[in-house]
């Protein structure tokens, strides 16, 4: 997954570097934050990959940071790492989505799995995120009547039901089907319903 880049939000120097240099020699593309704060100011909507988050941090810490992440809609998984770890803090850390909770000193091959489940979730929230994204573009181009007899497929309706329901034959909604099936690029009534409630 070379276009993804492991975060590194930590106020400990010699941590940063040496995490930044094992993890470079690794093969991770890697960018450092020595405080939240920091990190805040510089994040982008178009980041991709993953957070290792420490907790006790001046100012802003771990938790908060994380809090902060997901009010602002953040979709990056983060993996809490922690040289004071203690129950509470993971109870925290995973009730605010955490992926990970990691003491320190960091058992390097603990860290890279971490990392690896924590970008392979990345990769596959946003392969779904986009085709949630592109049936609704394809939604978009349905026609109201069209909308209707989606809906009603969606929700068990046979062909008959939906004719009567509509007012009219059995043979247009054939037809409205079959659009419906096109413009949504689908190849039957199950990947229909899939979709269809992935969107909603």
């Amino acid at each position: 997954m070379p276009d993804l880049t492991v975060f590194i939000v930590d106020d400990d120097a010699s941590v940063r570097d040496s995490l930044g240099l094992l993890l470079s020699l690794r093969g991770y593309r890697t960018a450092i934050f020595s405080d939240a704060e920091s990190f805040l100011q510089a994040l982008s909507p178009d980041w991709r990959g993953c957070i290792l988050l420490d907790i006790r941090m001046p100012g802003m810490d771990g938790l908060a940071l994380q809090r902060r992440l997901r009010e602002l809609g953040s979709c990056l998984p983060v993996i809490v790492i922690t040289g004071h770890g203690d129950v509470d803090s993971a109870c925290e850390a995973f009730k605010a989505q955490a992926c990970d909770f990691l003491e320190k000193p960091l058992d390097q091959a603990k860290l890279t799995a971490a990392i690896d489940d924590a970008l392979s979730k990345y990769a596959l929230g946003r392969h779904a995120s986009e085709q949630r994204s592109h049936f609704a573009e394809r939604l978009a181009t349905l026609t109201p009547r069209e909308r209707e007899v989606m809906d009603l497929i969606v929700t068990g309706g046979h062909n008959r039901d939906i004719a009567e329901k509509l007012g009219i034959s059995p043979r247009t909604v054939e037809v409205h089907k079959a659009r419906v099936m096109q413009k949504l690029n689908v190849d039957g009534v199950a990947q229909l319903v899939r979709h269809s409630l992935g969107k909603r």
